[in-house]
């Protein structure tokens, strides 16, 4: 699909989004202010065609009060976290793309692994189709070449993209890092996801891509007033909830005890204390001590 259509049906979501409920006539209005119109009015069959198409490429509803006239957005797109995703980075993609004029004056972090193998796993994704590919780990000098694989869902955690799903060979459960594969390709051969698998329910309680066995506990950490702040405004982990005291504020969190988990506690320092549960605060100090040590 030509980048300069999905800009444009892009452009219409984005239009009623900000506005919640809005006139043809004014979305027309604001069709002609903006760069991809060249001053041209919407035609109406242009609008519903523009309508349709970002439908169905968001999966959205996009409403008609037949008493004001006015479109809306039906329901609300942020109760569905990959529609809300894609609507977020595409209307950021615009915005960029519509500023080249001060690119040197943004900084943004890129995620490679997206822009190679992102488009073919989805691709696997929604016709379950298994696919092959050659993983480069860091822990090892040397590839693995050939895993056949069946991806089940995907995940972005700091900044890089992973997928899920069942290593036909080993016949369990894995997850590889996008960014560290090369020769991947789609196999003509589809399978049935396990059944009763569920994306949401497999990633409960973890903080970020590893998942164990561990029993998912209320994890507490206490904070003085300044780095609570940081953590109203982006939240550790979506379980978060917070008791405020009058010198210090306590996040609780319900949570499988992972390493990412501890590294990203680690990453505090000084601004947090972990104060349950006991063996999460002594892995804390451990690891704060072998630090310590290498300073000494």
């Amino acid at each position: 699909m030509p980048s300069d259509l999905i800009s444009r049906y892009l452009w219409l979501v984005d239009t009623i989004r900000t506005y919640e409920r809005i006139t043809r006539e004014d979305i027309d209005r604001l069709w002609r202010r903006s760069a991809l119109s060249d001053g041209r009015s919407m035609p109406r069959r242009t609008f519903l065609n523009y309508r349709a198409a970002a439908e169905k490429l968001f999966n959205i509803t996009i409403a008609c009060d037949p008493s004001t006239y006015e479109y809306y957005i039906e329901g609300d797109p942020a109760d569905e976290n990959v529609n809300e995703w894609l609507l977020n980075t595409a209307a950021t993609q615009q915005i960029l793309s519509e500023s080249r004029d001060v690119a040197d004056k943004i900084i943004v972090d890129s995620v490679p692994s997206a822009r190679e193998f992102l488009a073919p796993v989805i691709e696997a994704l929604r016709e379950n189709r298994r696919i092959r590919f050659d993983y480069h780990p860091y822990h090892r000098t040397i590839f693995t070449p050939s895993i056949y694989f069946e991806p089940y869902c995907l995940k972005l955690f700091r900044q890089r993209w992973y997928m899920i799903g069942r290593h036909v060979e080993q016949g369990r459960i894995k997850t590889y890092a996008l960014d560290r594969i090369s020769n991947l390709r789609l196999t003509p051969k589809t399978f049935t996801p396990a059944y009763g698998f569920n994306a949401a329910e497999y990633f409960e309680g973890a903080f970020g891509i590893v998942v164990n066995s561990a029993p998912i506990e209320e994890v507490v950490i206490r904070t003085d007033s300044r780095q609570a702040k940081y953590f109203r405004a982006l939240p550790l982990h979506q379980s978060q909830y917070e008791y405020i005291h009058d010198e210090f504020s306590e996040f609780h969190y319900r949570l499988r005890v992972t390493p990412d988990l501890i590294q990203e506690l680690l990453s505090y320092g000084s601004r947090i204390e972990v104060i349950s549960p006991i063996h999460l605060r002594f892995s804390m100090a451990d690891a704060l001590r072998d630090a310590l040590d290498k300073y000494e």
